[in-house]
């Protein structure tokens, strides 16, 4: 099998578990291991700089680097930004009316913050999955600073049924769902793959070299793009299906055992 010298890994579900709310000990000493043998490792996730700092207090070593907000912001350790790409105004604009009209909460994600403009029960859920009550609150402003702002991705609280009637007034986006309860919402040509496009050619590392792990929609394209896709056991079916193999869940050692596996440790 080709070495690998690059590998990506979503964090909710995937490194921290939904049921601890934390890292499991056996994942932070295997993402250790790969850092002292050499293997690049990166973040990719659909959250926010701001919102992976909580990282730091749970790993004793830092990533090499972070494809943050589904690839729209990529950054290294040293700060080096390798991809800063926002949402169309354009379809921020259009959009903006059909919310209203329809009562249809969304996050609006900024780089060091995000704002939301209603807050129900969808919302109230998502709390409780990430273990953070009081991560959204309402802001009146919310659509002013919509237009006014640079937004980098949109979590809109709709079904999947819901979807294709507010996408219809974003052309140049897509949706990339990991939820029943919302989705996330970035340029037509983003995804975490750019990202790692984005990372492997800052270091020359080929795409064959990389490994990437994930659970959610938001991970397909990157999981399709690597040169190996592991989706954990706790996955949902659709991501199961395109993924190279299927680990166990993340709170039974799934990375260390997918690692095992294609003998990279």
């Amino acid at each position: 099998m080709t070495k690998i010298k690059a590998i990506f890994f979503d964090i909710d579900g995937t490194i921290r578990s939904f049921k601890t709310k934390t890292i499991p000990e056996n994942t932070a000493n295997t993402l250790k291991k790969l850092k002292e043998k050499g293997i690049k490792i990166f973040i990719a996730t659909g959250r926010a700089p701001f919102h992976t700092t909580f990282l730091n207090d749970l790993l004793d070593f830092k990533f090499d680097g972070y494809i943050t907000i589904n690839g729209q912001y990529c950054y290294l350790e040293n700060g080096e930004v390798l991809n800063d790409k926002i949402l169309s105004k354009e379809d921020i604009k259009n959009v903006l009316p059909y919310f209203k009209e329809n009562n249809i909460a969304c996050d609006f994600a900024l780089l060091d913050g995000a704002f939301m403009n209603l807050k129900n029960s969808r919302v109230k859920w998502l709390e409780d999955e990430l273990g953070d009550p009081e991560r959204f609150k309402e802001d009146p402003l919310a659509y002013d600073k919509a237009v006014s702002e640079k937004i980098y991705q949109l979590n809109v609280f709709v079904s999947e049924e819901e979807e294709a009637d507010f996408l219809a007034y974003m052309p140049n986006s897509k949706a990339a769902r990991w939820t029943t309860h919302f989705t996330d919402v970035i340029p037509k040509d983003g995804g975490k793959n750019t990202g790692i496009d984005a990372v492997i050619s800052h270091f020359g590392i080929k795409l064959e070299e990389t490994m990437a792990f994930g659970d959610g929609g938001n991970d397909i394209d990157m999981l399709k793009h690597a040169g190996i896709g592991v989706a954990m056991g706790n996955a949902g079916e659709n991501v199961k299906e395109i993924a190279d193999y299927i680990t166990t869940s993340v709170d039974d050692d799934g990375i260390t055992n997918a690692l095992k596996h294609f003998n990279v440790i």
